[in-house]
Formats: structure tokens, C-alpha cells, sequence
């Protein structure tokens, strides 16, 4: 499945000042709810609502290399939990990289991300595979 990013700067800000956040060793969630929700289904060819995905790793975690596999370990793993979980729908989910996303495999990765996302009320009930 395809990840539709969150490209504007301001929305990262309203999603680290307004939303839930769930940490765990690897990310950090920041979840809120999208306002332009209802405009994206209307633009979108199936009329499904979507969430909008930014991943953030800074500079403290490492250097071009450790970012870059940090977010591409991350939206992995966030891929297969939306394809296996019942994640909600009409979100802003922003996700930040720690240090030990850099090292740990995807599947822990995974672990820690589906962590969070149940502590931030990201999953419906009775969501599992």
C-alpha cells in the first residue's frame, strides 16, 4: 500500500504540539486528527479515507546512512502493520526515528510501532491478523 506523505511543515508542528504521543525504544508516534480528511476522500480514484504518514529521524541518530534505513525500516514496518491491523483512518500520524531504529531489525521495529500505535488508540477493536 501506498504511504501519502504529510508534506507541509506546519502540520508536523500541529502533530507534535496538539496530538497523542506513545514512545517506545525505536519511535516516538505522534497521532491527530486530519482535518482535510473528507477533501482527500473526495480526490482520491476509490473514495477511501487515508492517512497521511511523515517520518522524522534527526541528525542525532546518525549520519545520511542511519537516517535513511531508520525511515526505510520504519515505513516498512508501518506497511505491514496497516496491511495485517484495522488501523484508523482520517489520521496525521507522524513518526520519529530514535536511535535504535539504526540498529534493530524491521521486525522489532514493528513490534515497537504496533506498540505505540495501540497505546495512542491508532487500532480499532478486535484489529489482529
Amino acid at each position: 500500500m501506498k504511504l501519502y506523505p504529510i508534506s507541509e511543515n506546519h502540520l508536523y508542528q500541529k502533530a507534535y504540539k496538539n496530538g497523542r504521543r506513545a514512545s517506545s525504544r525505536s519511535v516516538t508516534v505522534y497521532v491527530l486528527k486530519d482535518r482535510a480528511a473528507a477533501l482527500l476522500k473526495k480526490r482520491d480514484p476509490a473514495g477511501r479515507m487515508i492517512n497521511r504518514v511523515g517520518i522524522s529521524a534527526s541528525k542525532k541518530i546518525g549520519g545520511a546512512v542511519e537516517r535513511n534505513r531508520a525511515k526505510r525500516v520504519i515505513r516498512e514496518a508501518f506497511r505491514q502493520i496497516d496491511r495485517e491491523y484495522d488501523v484508523k483512518k482520517g489520521w496525521l500520524v507522524v513518526i520519529v526515528a530514535r536511535y535504535h531504529a539504526t540498529v534493530l531489525k524491521t521486525q522489532d521495529v514493528f513490534s515497537d510501532l504496533l506498540y505505540c500505535l495501540r497505546k495512542a488508540e491508532m487500532l480499532n477493536e478486535r484489529s489482529g491478523p
